[in-house]
């Protein structure tokens, strides 16, 4: 898996999923699976069925997290430019077509979430957004057609 760029606070609410998963989430499983292998014939169990295919899906997502964890790479957000917008800005824009004025911060995929106005750098928004300065129009291409945004400001 490649290497997985986040911030201290991406790191640690990945570990607490992990907790989480581990600690809520497979006991539960496992208790479903006990209780549906409970009532009898397995092979025509419905319930049992579901039940291992939680569990599949379970294990699939604490291995990915156990994976982002060990090639994770922490970083340190006291050295970030904010000449131009990259990873961990904050990022102030004006669509030149609506008026409407939003701020996004560039996160990593693990950290995104849009309502909170995080977006991840693979977006076609942030791409767009990226390696732009106060002032400069970014053409962004999504699925609705082409957006043009106003870089008003660049923080932390």
């Amino acid at each position: 898996m490649a290497t997985t760029y986040m911030t201290a606070e991406g790191l640690q609410k990945l570990k607490e999923e992990l907790q989480y998963l581990e600690s809520v989430e497979r006991p539960r499983v496992i208790a479903a699976i006990a209780e549906a292998r409970d009532k009898g014939d397995l092979s025509e169990n419905a319930e049992y069925d579901a039940a291992k295919e939680e569990q599949g899906v379970l294990e699939s997502k604490i291995a990915l997290i156990k994976s982002k964890l060990v090639d994770a790479r922490i970083i340190d957000e006291t050295t970030i430019n904010t000449d131009e917008v990259q990873i961990l800005t904050k990022v102030r824009v004006k669509n030149l077509k609506t008026g409407q004025e939003k701020v996004y911060q560039l996160v990593t995929e693990s950290e995104a979430n849009i309502a909170e106005g995080k977006l991840a750098t693979t977006t076609p928004i942030a791409k767009g957004l990226l390696g732009k300065k106060v002032g400069d129009v970014a053409e962004v291409i999504v699925p609705a057609g082409k957006l043009e945004f106003k870089i008003l400001e660049i923080s932390i």
